[in-house]
């Protein structure tokens, strides 16, 4: 199984990405330990976008860690986004929309090339977890998938990746304790590995 792993921590104002530069490092040491093959991207260094294409063709799993900024990827991550699917047309990520020219109102995001592969995404948080599930606080109970990624995970669905559950860290400024950090990183861990097995299972028991 290949692994590509997309290290959206950009470096800029107050934020020095080093948060997902840390999960990388944990995700970075499942796959050592699982056997798994992975290459790497960094935002914040300069890329080919026809090379990043290459690296989503050659993945069977894609793994996105970002930090959410004013509720959205940031900047450089989006225009990474920008580049790289462009590139992706025709290209192996995908040929259309999948709407045909006879019937334009049917099969909108149907036009993708890659089917089979699976995508997970990891987000970083200054909000509390209680921010999306209290009555009354300020993302209405609506969880960071349904709400703020919702068009994160239609993008993927687009180009025909299947989502993986994500995993997403809240609390990181002002209550980001070394215990509480632990804590995240065992969980994380966990997460990641029961994830890896069963994908290199599905893998396995397909060839």
């Amino acid at each position: 199984m290949h692994v590509f792993i997309l290290n959206a921590g950009q470096e800029f104002a107050h934020s020095g990405g080093k948060f997902n530069e840390m999960i990388t490092d944990w995700t970075i040491s499942i796959l050592k330990e699982k056997n798994i093959t992975f290459r790497i991207t960094n935002i914040n260094n300069q890329y080919d976008p026809l090379q990043e294409v290459e690296h989503f063709k050659w993945a069977d799993v894609v793994i996105y860690h970002t930090p959410i900024w004013w509720f959205q990827v940031p900047n450089r991550l989006k225009k990474y986004i920008d580049e790289v699917f462009t590139a992706g047309h025709q290209n192996g990520m995908y040929t259309s929309d999948g709407r045909s020219r006879s019937n334009p109102a049917v099969h909108y995001g149907t036009g993708g090339l890659m089917s089979g592969k699976k995508y997970m995404v990891t987000t970083t948080w200054n909000a509390p977890d209680t921010a999306f599930t209290l009555p009354g606080e300020f993302f209405d109970q609506r969880s960071v998938d349904d709400g703020v990624l919702f068009g994160f995970h239609k993008m993927n669905q687009f180009v025909g990746m299947e989502r993986m559950d994500g995993f997403h860290f809240h609390d990181l400024e002002k209550n980001a304790t070394m215990q509480r950090i632990d804590r995240y990183k065992n969980l994380y861990m966990d997460h990641l590995s029961t994830i890896i097995t069963k994908q290199t299972h599905r893998t396995h028991t397909s060839i």
